[in-house]
C-alpha cells in the first residue's frame, strides 16, 4: 500500500533487496530499502517506487561513502521470482542518486594499500614526453567555493630527490560524467609546472576510480559535483539492470 507505513509485502520485498545490497558491501552503518506498491500490483510484479538510503557504506577498495540516497520510479519485477525469495527485474530501470563523501573518506581511500600500489610507476604524459613517477603520499582537503587542495610527495624514477608540492583546483565532469577534470587555480612546489600539476592530479582522481561506486547490477553516471567544506556531494543517474542477489 502506498501509505506512510509499508505493508508486510512491501517490507518483505524491501528486506530481500536490502540483504542483496548488503552482501556487496564490506561494511554498512545503516541501510534501508523502502518499496511502495499495493498488493494487487505486487502480484503482477509492478512496483511504484524504490528508495534506498544508507550511511557509512564501505565499497570495494576501501572506498567509503558518508551517505547515499537512490530513488526510482516504477519497477517491473518477475512475479515468479518473488516466490523464491528473489527480486528479478524484467527490464532495466532508471534512478537518481546522491552520494556524499567526506574529506576523511577520500583520504582513507588514497591511503589504502590498493591505491598506494597503483601510485607506483605512474606514467604522466606531458608535451609528448612520458615521465614515470612514484607517488608516496597524497592528501586532499575539501574547501569552500567548489575547490579542493591536493598535497603530494613524489619521486621521479630518474631521480632519488623527493618533490613535495600542492595545488588548489576546481573539479568538473568531462566525457559524459566518466572523467573528472581539474582546473588548477594555484600550485607550489620545486620543479613544478601547471601542466605537470594538472596531469598529475587528474591522474590521482582517476586512481580514485569512482566506478567503485558500482555494485552488482547497478551502474552510476556522475552528473554533478559540488565541493563543500569537508564534503564532496555527487549527483548521479544510474541504471539498475538487477538488484544485487545474495
Amino acid at each position: 500500500m502506498t501509505e506512510d507505513k509499508p505493508d508486510l509485502g512491501e517490507k518483505a520485498l524491501g528486506k530481500v533487496v536490502e540483504l542483496g545490497i548488503n552482501s556487496q558491501l564490506d561494511e554498512a552503518e545503516k541501510l534501508d530499502v523502502v518499496i511502495r506498491t499495493d498488493p494487487a500490483k505486487l502480484v503482477q510484479g509492478k512496483v511504484d517506487s524504490v528508495a534506498i538510503s544508507g550511511a557509512g557504506l564501505v565499497m570495494k577498495q576501501d572506498l567509503r561513502m558518508e551517505s547515499v540516497e537512490v530513488s526510482t520510479s516504477s519497477v517491473e519485477i518477475n512475479p515468479i521470482s518473488l516466490a523464491f525469495g528473489k527480486v528479478e527485474l524484467t527490464q532495466s530501470t532508471d534512478a537518481q542518486a546522491q552520494l556524499v563523501l567526506t574529506e576523511t573518506d577520500l583520504n582513507r581511500a588514497l591511503a589504502s594499500e590498493y591505491l598506494h600500489s597503483r601510485m607506483q610507476n605512474v606514467e604522466i604524459h606531458i608535451d609528448g614526453e612520458s615521465r614515470a613517477i612514484d607517488i608516496q603520499q597524497v592528501q586532499v582537503s575539501l574547501l569552500d567555493d567548489n575547490a579542493l587542495s591536493i598535497k603530494a610527495d613524489l619521486f621521479q624514477q630518474n631521480s632519488s630527490e623527493k618533490i613535495s608540492f600542492s595545488a588548489i583546483a576546481k573539479p568538473s565532469l568531462q566525457d559524459n560524467g566518466q572523467r573528472i577534470a581539474l582546473e588548477i587555480l594555484s600550485a607550489e612546489g620545486q620543479g613544478l609546472s601547471l601542466v605537470l600539476a594538472k596531469a598529475l592530479f587528474e591522474r590521482i582522481m582517476e586512481l580514485l576510480e569512482f566506478r567503485n561506486f558500482d555494485i552488482q547490477g547497478v551502474t552510476f553516471w556522475l552528473k554533478e559535483l559540488h565541493v563543500r567544506k569537508g564534503k564532496l556531494v555527487i549527483q548521479a543517474t544510474s541504471v539498475i539492470d538487477q538488484f544485487p542477489a545474495l
